[in-house]
């Protein structure tokens, strides 16, 4: 019989060496209990069964997956590709004008087509004759959907014809389309038709993307398998908006979906790019067009030449009166719009922006540059660096309750190097802000200081917030000296001499 404490003393030995975590499971008592003594000094994690090591290992895997998406900060996407948002909201108010809750097909393309979205072209008729110069247009073969805002599934209701290739077919098939729908469901509203051409994308998968409104959480984006079946197969999966590239690929994985869209048989790979790109501008959507109740995108063909979107549903609702910018949604994105550029006397460019998770290793970074003065007046004690609980409390922040800005600039390095840094939290009242401002030792006196805490200023009273105040260490005398300028007025405490209390309303 293997002796367990030399096989226990090798797994420690290789352990030591592993990049992976080593978990062991060592069944049995009296035998192995020097065994499990070794792993226990050794630090490993040792199991009595090996279901309970299983168990422990799915929970440090759903710990690290956690964590990983705490760290996402997703924001806006490029500027440079900018969405269209003005004028889907005008698309928007033109359905409102008219008494409509519910988009047509034309305006609910035009609504992704806005945020750059792919969609197949389709033209809204009222006539056979209109549906006739609508597929000459287009080009046969074409495609026939029924345009009512009451029928969510026209396939049910006989209201898709799909392979029109013959000119004399699309006017027939017209009348005939509109008489059937309309004796069969007397009660609905019917517009006319839609013409789209037929897309001949053999290796396409058909998926669905959508917003909910969720009325805990917000708008809520899903994912899954499309098609006419979709209720049928019931794949799906949903995610709390905004997303960025690694929780898009989380819910696509969520899926079944997920193996489909992998190479199998005769068909290849999807652009999964292309994808995750789509997630990504639907998150949009639902961040910047908050009248949206729901979005249906089904389906929405993707193959290993892209994407696009063949069909397209909106419901809005009434816009929300009195609400600040993002105020619908449970998770607020990263403010880009409150990053701006700014210039040091000497020339040198400066970005000044909110700090994002990501930014953990360049904030431990300034926080070790700085002299043991400056840490002392800024952290009140003394501290050699920041413990992985502050920095990840510094860095992973919710920017509707806090803001935290930082001055980087870029010193030959891979890394941006932070300068100064200036935050505020919310305090429990809701009306009232409490702040603090560092500048690494090398950059102050440069107007820096001053520069980061009016901007700090301007967004907290963006925001409503009535009162800034903070605690000074009252041998910090040129904080004291820039607040003071800055128009807070100091209240001293008798009974505490060493820290001054200062204030500023804002409203």
């Amino acid at each position: 019989m293997t002796n367990p404490t030399a096989c226990a003393e090798a797994v420690i030995e290789v352990a030591k060496n592993s990049t992976k975590p080593v978990l062991a499971c060592w069944m049995g008592q009296t035998l192995i209990a020097e065994a499990r003594h070794l792993f226990n000094e050794a630090g490993i994690p040792n199991f009595r069964s090996p279901e309970a090591g299983v168990d422990a290992f799915g929970y440090l895997a759903t710990y690290h997956r956690n964590q990983t998406a705490l760290m996402q900060a997703p924001s806006p996407l490029s500027r440079s590709n900018a969405a269209d948002v003005e004028g889907a909201r005008m698309i928007i108010e033109n359905a409102r004008d008219d008494h409509r809750d519910t988009l047509s097909n034309s305006e609910s393309k035009a609504i992704l087509n806005a945020f750059h979205i792919p969609t197949s072209p389709s033209i809204d008729v009222s006539s056979a004759a209109e549906a006739l110069v609508a597929a000459e247009n287009l080009g046969l073969p074409v495609a026939m959907k029924i345009d009512s805002p009451n029928l969510t599934h026209k396939s049910d209701v006989g209201g898709v014809r799909l392979n029109i290739s013959e000119a004399q077919t699309v006017r027939s098939a017209y009348r005939e389309m509109v008489q059937r729908v309309s004796s069969e469901n007397p009660d609905a509203s019917i517009h006319g038709v839609t013409i789209e051409p037929m897309l001949n994308r053999p290796n396409a998968r058909e998926i669905m993307i959508g917003i909910a409104q969720d009325p805990v959480f917000g708008p809520v984006i899903s994912f899954g398998t499309g098609g006419t079946a979709v209720e049928i197969i019931s794949d799906n999966a949903v995610a709390l908006p905004p997303l960025n590239d690694y929780l898009s690929q989380q819910l696509i994985e969520e899926t079944r979906a997920a193996k489909f869209l992998n190479k199998f048989r005769n068909l290849p790979q999807v652009d999964i790019r292309q994808l995750i790109r789509v997630l990504q501008r639907v998150s949009e959507i639902s961040c910047e067009l908050p009248e949206i109740r729901e979005l249906d995108i089904n389906p929405l063909l993707v193959d290993e030449k892209g994407v696009i979107a063949v069909d397209a549903r909106v419901v809005i609702r009434s816009p929300l009166s009195g609400s600040r910018h993002y105020d619908h949604m449970a998770i607020h994105p990263y403010p880009t719009e409150l990053e701006s550029d700014w210039q040091l006397p000497d020339g040198t460019d400066i970005r000044i922006r909110p700090i994002r998770p990501e930014d953990a290793k360049i904030e431990q970074a300034f926080v070790k540059t700085l002299s043991a003065e400056s840490k002392y007046l800024r952290f009140m004690h003394s501290l050699a660096e920041l413990t992985p609980q502050m920095l990840a409390r510094l860095t992973q922040i919710d920017y509707d309750h806090e803001m935290a800005l930082i001055a980087v600039i870029r010193d030959g390095s891979d890394d941006a190097k932070i300068i100064a840094v200036s935050r505020y939290a919310i305090n429990p009242d809701h009306h009232s802000c409490e702040f603090a401002l560092t500048v690494a030792d090398d950059y102050q006196h440069k107007g820096i200081g001053s520069n980061m805490l009016k901007r700090l200023i301007n967004i907290a009273h963006e925001r409503g917030i009535e009162v800034m105040e903070a605690e000074i260490l009252s041998q910090n005398y040129r904080m004291l000296g820039l607040v003071e300028r800055l128009g807070f007025r100091k209240i001293h405490n008798p009974d505490d001499r060493e820290v001054v209390h200062v204030r500023r309303h804002l409203q």
